[in-house]
């Protein structure tokens, strides 16, 4: 495949984590990769860039905040503009935040609001528009999470905003059809990310239980035995990046070990 034939995939969220999996895991199906993160995230997107390139892909570094819609635009504008025309928009950013209901404050549910629906909604519009401009259709993917089937005490706030994910999924999938584009996410379980070592702190200092001891309670529902890697992740999002997910649209799908059941 030649340079101007390469597909190119964009990922927010991309600097750590699962974004950086994915990024990865597509940089070697040959995909070239626009990594996009938060401008604190520099040091992570550049290390992100060679790791792609590392891989004999080329790839590109962005900045921006998914929760402004005008940068989730200059993001696809700048990453385009340098990679070519777009084929996988992969919607991975997403905050998390550890408390239960009643000591969630108006600032903070803003926030997880702003960025994991708001944020996921105008990647949809904006990766929607460039595919119908560029006449070509293309794939959509989101992050959404185990708790989008199944929410998790102190995870209320994280929880509200995956089940949105799910639902606006389906919606989009139903409203793009007709532009050839398909609209798809995939849902996590307990992986082994920093976000889970929070959960994991909090649940414990919650109940005076020893570190470690919340998360081991979940590892003891897997029935894959372990906690989930980044990498896992990034297979299925292999998966539906790539051609042989052209008849699937509308689908959040569970990638956690054997946890829940859909």
């Amino acid at each position: 495949m030649s340079e101007n034939e390469s597909r190119v995939a964009l990922i927010t969220g991309a600097g750590r984590g699962i974004g950086r999996a994915i990024a990865e895991r597509l940089a070697e199906d040959g995909l070239d990769i626009i990594v996009a993160d938060v401008p604190d995230a520099q040091a992570n997107i550049d290390d992100v860039v060679r790791a792609v390139e590392a891989r004999g892909r080329r790839a590109v570094g962005v900045t921006g905040d998914v929760a402004d819609p005008e940068d989730v635009a200059r993001i696809i504008t700048e990453g385009t503009g340098a990679l070519g025309d777009l084929n996988v928009f992969i919607a991975n950013a997403g905050i998390a935040q550890v408390d239960e209901i009643l000591d969630v404050k108006p600032d903070d549910l803003d926030r997880i609001i702003d960025v994991n629906i708001k944020g996921v909604y105008y990647c949809y519009q904006a990766a929607a528009r460039q595919f119908i401009a560029q006449g070509t259709g293309g794939k959509i993917i989101a992050a959404a999470s185990i708790v989008a089937f199944r929410p998790f005490p102190v995870l209320a706030s994280y929880s509200a905003t995956k089940w949105a994910v799910r639902g606006l999924t389906q919606a989009a999938a139903m409203e793009f059809a007709k532009h050839k584009i398909t609209v798809n996410a995939y849902a996590p379980g307990v992986v082994g990310t920093a976000m889970w070592d929070l959960i994991d702190e909090r649940l414990t200092e919650r109940d005076g239980k020893p570190r470690g001891s919340a998360l081991q309670a979940q590892v003891d529902n897997i029935l894959a035995g372990r906690v989930s890697e980044p990498s896992d992740v990034a297979k299925l999002v292999s998966y539906l990046s790539g051609p042989d997910s052209d008849h699937m649209t509308g689908q959040t799908v569970l990638i956690d070990g054997g946890i829940n059941f859909s």
